[in-house]
């Protein structure tokens, strides 16, 4: 198979952001950091949201989640809008086989998506129940797909998108959200690194301690699904593209447009295309990954993408990465519309509500690390404007949005951020947005909806 027709395997997991040992975490992942070895790995590689749906729905279409719809989490009744074609949709135009493994949590309608192979059931949410994240950890799923690569004659090229459980975490008897630690071997809370972003608590230690044990499951995933492609020799015919759609289900992370928030892992391996075991430290956001592996594919971009191919920067080349990324939140388990844009030193945050300081999902909230905090991040209001000098304050703890110093940096990125709501329409500027089920949640039993 010629290298511009390669296999694709798409490898994303729930909750991990960067928290691997490639990423300069003190947690082992040992095929992960070696995949990464012999690869390419993204430094400085983005969401476009500190939530699922919303930034997987922009890794599968190319486009930020207010330009396809899908702003809110798909099981809360959040689509695509109906026109938006994704990732496998374009792959099978182009004569591959298209193959959904595990989870995915774009769609509650898994034939909207296009897959012509769907080897799991239960492939949306992965909080709903025991079974559904059973059926869908990082073991059970390698064990679908490693037989598929065993046994499959391949006619033609595939692609196949494989969505893990891990590291999502799970509600227990008692309330709490945690990472079942009676299923994962984790470490020792005393063994751990502190986040540089939190307190150093005993709360924050364990449930970084019981995560290890998730990481610890994908790692070895990966670690089976990259030996199956050697040993099947389809690691030279095959493009495997690991990542994640947002940081970690900690405060200050996941549902927050801090960095912690948004960061992804991304790691390409290919041995003509993505190879060396390269750091790329460019800006890229994961609306680049639809197009880059079009690109790659020989497949035309359509116009509507809004990301750019970096393919270039798979080989050692420079140039294409981004002087801004821009990010978003508008609806998860409650409304918490915010907008921001990210240069190489400064981050802006624009928000649009009345909230507390820092906003805490559900499950965040619910955690061990989250009862740590949560007192002190539920009550002040949070500033409409934030704005972080990355370079003197990397964990983004000190707002400089109002020293005199900053002030042609803040209204420069105000203003970039304004014109980018404007050239993607985005609804906000329209006022509040509502929920999915709106005109639902409006009609009183007995109207006539029409």
């Amino acid at each position: 198979m010629a290298a511009s027709q390669p296999n694709v395997l798409l490898v994303h997991c729930h909750d991990l952001g960067r928290y691997l040992g490639c990423y300069g975490v003190d947690v082992e992942t040992p095929n992960v950091d070696a995949l990464a070895a012999g690869g390419v790995l993204f430094e400085n590689h983005f969401g476009t949201a500190p939530q699922c749906s919303p930034s997987r729905g922009s890794l599968l279409t190319g486009r930020y989640p207010h330009v396809n719809g899908l702003m809110g989490l798909a099981h809360g009744n959040w689509e695509l809008h109906p026109a938006e074609r994704i990732l496998p949709q374009y792959l099978d135009e182009a004569g591959y086989e298209t193959h959904l493994f595990g989870l995915q949590h774009i769609s509650q309608d898994t034939d909207r998506l296009g897959y012509e192979y769907v080897h799991s059931e239960r492939n949306l949410y992965p909080g709903v129940s025991p079974a559904v994240h059973q059926v869908n950890r990082a073991g059970n799923v390698t064990d679908v797909l490693t037989e598929f690569l065993e046994t499959e004659a391949f006619d033609a090229p595939f692609f196949a998108s494989v969505g893990f459980f891990e590291l999502h975490r799970v509600e227990e008897p008692n309330g709490r959200y945690g990472f079942e630690r009676d299923h994962y071997d984790g470490a020792d809370p005393d063994d751990v690194s502190p986040l540089s972003y939190l307190p150093d608590r005993r709360g924050i230690r364990q449930d970084l301690a019981e995560m290890h044990g998730m990481v610890g499951a994908i790692d070895e995933a990966m670690g089976r699904i990259h030996r199956c492609l050697i040993e099947t020799g389809l690691e030279d015919e095959t493009l495997l593209v690991f990542t994640t759609e947002h940081g970690i289900a900690f405060p200050r992370a996941k549902g927050t447009c801090y960095n912690p928030g948004i960061e992804a892992a991304l790691i390409v391996s290919h041995p003509e295309i993505a190879s060396g075991g390269r750091r790329v430290d460019d800006l890229v956001s994961n609306v680049d990954v639809l197009p880059t592996i079009l690109d790659v594919l020989d497949i035309s971009i359509p116009d509507a993408v809004d990301g750019r191919s970096v393919k270039s920067l798979l080989s050692g080349d420079s140039g294409e990465g981004r002087e801004e990324l821009f990010a978003e939140m508008t609806w998860h388990d409650m409304y918490n519309p915010i907008r921001a844009i990210r240069t190489e030193r400064f981050k802006y945050i624009r928000n649009f509500w009345y909230l507390p300081r820092v906003y805490l999902p559900r499950d965040v909230f619910a955690s061990e690390a989250g009862r740590e905090v949560r007192e002190a991040y539920g009550v002040p209001l949070r500033p409409f404007e934030e704005l972080y000098d990355l370079r003197e304050g990397p964990t983004e703890t000190e707002n400089v949005v109002n020293e005199p110093r900053y002030s042609e940096h803040r209204r420069n990125l105000a203003t970039r951020l304004h014109e980018w709501m404007v050239e993607t329409d985005d609804p906000l500027l329209d006022g509040p947005v509502p929920p999915a089920d709106f005109d639902e949640i409006m009609t009183w039993p007995g109207d006539d909806p029409g």
